[in-house]
């Protein structure tokens, strides 16, 4: 399912990062993407606990493998692939909630120099979201920043700023030794054997209630707590998530052999 925590070097989903300046930049435009087709090969993004809310309602929110774990939004059960983008990576129904992650790429903050912690708003030039084209909006009014950069620098912090508030939860769950790995297994009707899906890591439901009275209303006092119960009940969309792989025919069996399975004679006897 779900693997390491996104590599620090390169994230998830960009090519490459150049910082934006007035030199370079200050005749290009900046223009909305739509769809970005490499995305479309994407099973996990990196989540904020301030969407936590809104993805449980569509998505399954679990935690990397590793040490240091962060949390992921699941597009799909299997590498390579997203059941809630189009080939073209675009959303397949306008209507779905769409992960900041990806809202905010092609561009984010970035440190520039090693030994300075100042962040520099940076783009992927292969995205094709800024360049020397007539639509769009323009980069910079002058020497300053446009308005519709400025926009964009704002999500990018306001992202920033979501991640050290994620980092917190997560210092949270380790610091209560909440994390176990995770198991789930999916067995569709009428087949002999489930599908056991493992490579990420949940809270401990069992150790979470087993927690002394003082330590829970801390958690809740914190905002941990409720925060916990959106990535438990977000859980019951994996099996959703399954259904969804096997519709679109993504799933590691066919709909008509399931259909088939359940019509069976031993199907119909047990």
């Amino acid at each position: 399912m779900a693997s390491q925590a996104p590599n620090p070097q390169l994230p998830p989903l960009y090519q490459g990062l150049e910082p934006i300046n007035s030199s370079k930049h200050a005749d290009w435009n900046v223009r909305q993407l739509m769809k970005v087709p490499h995305a479309a090969t994407v099973h996990a993004v990196p989540a904020t606990v301030d969407e936590f809310a809104m993805l449980q309602k569509t998505y399954p929110i679990i935690f990397s493998a590793g040490d240091n774990p962060v949390p992921l939004v699941l597009m799909g059960l299997n590498e390579g692939v997203n059941c809630y983008l189009d080939e073209e990576g675009g959303l397949i129904d306008q209507e779905t909630y769409l992960p900041a992650y990806l809202r905010r790429y092609p561009f984010m903050l970035a440190k520039l120099r090693p030994d300075s912690d100042e962040l520099s708003l940076c783009v992927d030039p292969t995205s094709g979201g800024i360049g020397e084209f007539d639509e769009g909006e323009p980069l910079f009014d002058g020497k300053e920043p446009s308005a519709a950069t400025k926009n964009i620098l704002n999500f990018c912090e306001q992202f920033e700023t979501a991640g050290q508030r994620t980092q917190t939860f997560m210092n949270a769950l380790k610091e209560h030794d909440l994390i176990m790995d995770g198991e789930v297994a999916i067995q569709p009707a009428g087949l002999e054997k489930p599908f056991v899906y493992r490579g990420f890591q949940m809270v401990d439901e069992k150790k979470l209630r087993d927690l002394p009275g003082d330590k829970l209303r801390k958690l809740n006092q914190e905002g941990i707590l409720p925060l916990i119960f959106a990535h438990l009940f977000s859980l019951s969309m994996i099996r959703d998530l399954f259904a969804r792989q096997v519709r679109q025919g993504k799933g590691p069996v066919d709909e008509k052999d399931i259909a088939a399975a359940q019509q069976s004679p031993a199907s119909t006897e047990a």
